[in-house]
């Protein structure tokens, strides 16, 4: 009944207002609007001239915002279906799929630049984007009651039927008529999109098959564990850090980085002043004053083991964000690094500030 009503709404306007172009003799002109000229023959400039001009502003500018409404949900189920990455299934805190949306706005921004903010240039991509959907929505229903077969499915297939073959013609005529103005992106991309969903797909379908998705794993194995505490001096996070990784594993190595043999004898001497039981020091030379790529080279042999190694990299963290950019964030670089080129488990050890 809902849609019986809006469906004769929309079909009255319409009519009404081609009855009224051809009354007041209205005909496109550049920078003004037909519904502006509409307004001005039925109101003339005055106040309620401007007052209908801002609704139509407002009316427009929610029907804008149906296609930020519209696509990330839409791009959110084909995530669900395999089809898209799965970032776009996901939702912010608000039950808003954000990347669908900064998705559309990157993707809006584009386009109007690609046509130098001229809208008119992108009118006949809505047309006929706009009668492919609803062709493709059209037969859907057609093959959906020929499928399910309800009661009194016959008429309900002439009629979604006769609106394929119509929105179809339509938007054939347009693309005919409009090929040259624009409408060869749309014949260009489909096609590409198509592709794009197919080659998603597959990626997961192996993903899935690589992961034993849907299969029972064997049981679980417990295999000796080794964790590695990369640390530069003897202090407090030196003795959280080094309590953290003797509760996780079975063994803990420290791994110290120094190019000059003062700042190595100066740890040496803390440690076996320190001397906590359990616990090796090893230090490790970096004539070419580097950090990270020593420590991960030191990783990957000790991966070479069989053992299960886990690095615990301590991060210092003031209270206060404004302190934040004082502190270094070579652990946050060194965790990014041994994540991407091991295959040990890497964990961040916050230490936070009162500060």
């Amino acid at each position: 009944m809902y849609t019986t009503v809006l469906g004769v709404l929309l079909g009255v306007l319409l009519i009404g207002l081609s009855v009224l172009i051809r009354r007041d003799h209205v005909t496109p002109h550049s920078g003004v609007m037909i519904l502006a000229q509409l307004t001005a023959a039925a109101f003339g400039t005055g106040w309620p001239y401007y007052a209908t001009s801002l609704v139509i502003t407002l009316v427009r500018g929610l029907a804008a915002n149906t296609s930020f409404g519209g696509l990330p949900v839409l791009m959110s189920l084909l995530a669900q279906d395999n089809r898209l990455p799965h970032l776009f299934a996901l939702r912010a805190e608000r039950p808003v799929h954000r990347y669908g949306v900064v998705f559309l706005a990157l993707l809006s921004l584009l386009l109007l630049i690609a046509v130098n903010a001229d809208t008119q240039r992108l009118i006949p991509l809505f047309a006929i984007g706009v009668f492919v959907g609803f062709t493709i929505s059209q037969l859907g229903l057609v093959r959906h009651w020929m499928t399910r077969r309800p009661e009194g499915w016959v008429p309900r297939v002439l009629v979604n039927a006769t609106g394929a073959v119509l929105s179809g013609v339509a938007g054939a005529v347009l693309l005919a008529t409009k090929f040259l103005a624009g409408a060869w992106f749309v014949v260009v991309m489909l096609p590409l999109l198509m592709l794009l969903f197919a080659r998603i797909q597959r990626y997961y379908t192996e993903v899935g098959t690589e992961l034993a998705l849907g299969r029972t794993p064997r049981p679980p194995t417990r295999v000796p564990s080794l964790v590695i505490v990369p640390l530069g001096r003897v202090d407090a996070v030196a003795e959280r850090a080094v309590a953290a990784a003797l509760s996780l594993g079975d063994a803990v190595v420290v791994v110290a980085v120094f190019s000059d043999r003062t700042g190595a004898e100066a740890m040496r001497a803390a440690w076996d002043q320190w001397s906590p039981t359990g616990v090796r020091l090893d230090i490790v030379d970096s004539p070419h004053h580097s950090l990270v790529h020593p420590v991960v080279s030191y990783v990957e042999r000790a991966c070479r083991g069989g053992r299960q190694v886990a690095v615990l990299v301590p991060q210092v963290e003031p209270r206060h964000r404004r302190y934040r950019i004082l502190q270094n964030q070579r652990g946050i670089l060194l965790a990014t690094v041994l994540s991407s080129r091991t295959d040990a488990v890497v964990c961040l050890l916050p230490y936070r500030l009162g500060l």
